[in-house]
């Protein structure tokens, strides 16, 4: 309980977290309160009212001097961190019970039903009396003091739930990347679009079915990676509140003073939280992966054809219909990216490829 008390005090309070309590983008944690001082020391010249700022401004971190850039709310615009808040209110509520209402009692031997437990098997890893060591199924095991052992079980589980809190912290902070990353990729597509859709406004109306399939690119590249990225957040989510049930379930285990109970449960415990705080079989975002820059078109040899249009002759007029699909096919795009590629364009015998329309894709950073 040491370790745990110790991840929630105040780097400049230097006491447990006061509420609301706000998480900072380098993912330290501070009261309110004291962001707000810190802020107020760093920015004397900002409009205040009422004490608090009420005007963007910047501030470094107490912890690791991250440079925090707040906007026009100020430290009301910082996310609250509700899961400090709650750990904090199980933390004093368990820490204000009085201990004769907690319950005591020894379970006695399941085999020797005389017996309490008393010492523990070293070999099995489970508590067992004095005669399942002399008489029982024990006889030739390695056995240690109760004490003992739930001095280091209990010192075990009081540093894996504070591991398990710091790793709460960092999945939360994965979340708020993954949303920032939706909307960019927001931001930049409806950019593209934009773009696309001014190079459509020079061409006639015979291309606006071109442009809505080029759009239709875009906006599908766009919901592929939207989905991904909203199904990971999904994801850490799910195992963020996994693993806050098996911190709710550690503390609560961390209550019990029965030696040979709190032995009973924290085998099976310690496992879950070993299983809990790997994220190794989580999905990771690629960098630049929310990148939607890599759809470019060109019209400058369309715009040109178009510019030579004039009168047919009689003797073109059995080549107008082939004219007609080499001027479907002169709009393409270049696309690729991490998550979509549009295929390219199959051009006429008599068209000549433009290299700078040739397809690429665009290597994803890693």
């Amino acid at each position: 309980m040491d370790n745990l008390e110790k991840q929630l005090i105040c780097p400049i309070c230097l006491e447990m977290f006061t509420k609301p309590v706000v998480i900072l983008p380098c993912q330290h944690n501070l009261c309110r309160k004291c962001a707000n001082d810190v802020f107020q020391a760093a920015n004397p010249y900002l409009p205040t009212r009422s004490g608090s700022l009420t005007s963007g401004g910047r501030f470094r971190c107490p912890s690791c001097r991250h440079e925090v850039v707040l906007d026009r709310h100020g430290v009301y615009g910082l996310q609250r961190n509700l899961l400090v808040e709650n750990i904090i209110d199980m933390f004093k509520q368990e820490s204000s019970r009085p201990t004769q209402e907690r319950k005591e009692e020894t379970p006695m031997c399941d085999v020797h039903e005389d017996e309490k437990i008393n010492i523990y098997c070293v070999t099995h890893g489970v508590p067992t009396c004095s005669m399942c060591k002399v008489f029982g199924a024990h006889k030739d095991c390695e056995v240690a003091p109760l004490g003992t052992v739930y001095e280091t079980k209990r010192s075990e589980l009081s540093d894996g739930i504070a591991m398990m809190v710091g790793n709460n912290d960092r999945i939360q902070g994965i979340i708020s990347q993954l949303d920032e990353a939706c909307r960019v990729i927001e931001e930049n597509s409806r950019r593209q679009k934009t773009k696309v859709c001014e190079k459509f406004d020079h061409l006639y109306s015979v291309l606006e079915e071109k442009k809505r399939q080029m759009s239709q690119k875009v906006t599908a590249e766009q919901e592929e990676k939207m989905n991904y990225i909203q199904g990971l957040t999904k994801k850490y989510g799910d195992h963020l509140e996994e693993s806050c049930k098996v911190v709710e379930r550690g503390i609560q285990t961390m209550e019990e003073t029965e030696m040979a109970l709190f032995l009973q449960n924290v085998r099976d415990l310690l496992k879950k939280i070993e299983d809990a705080s790997s994220t190794a079989h989580l999905d990771k975002v690629e960098r630049g992966y929310e990148k939607m820059d890599h759809y470019k078109v060109d019209f400058r040899r369309e715009r040109k054809a178009l510019g030579s249009l004039d009168f047919i002759r009689d003797d073109d007029d059995e080549n107008e219909e082939e004219g007609d699909g080499e001027a479907g096919e002169g709009a393409r795009t270049v696309s690729g990216g991490a998550a979509v590629s549009a295929p390219p364009a199959q051009p006429s015998a008599p068209q000549q490829i433009n290299p700078s329309l040739s397809p690429t894709r665009s290597s994803p950073s890693t």
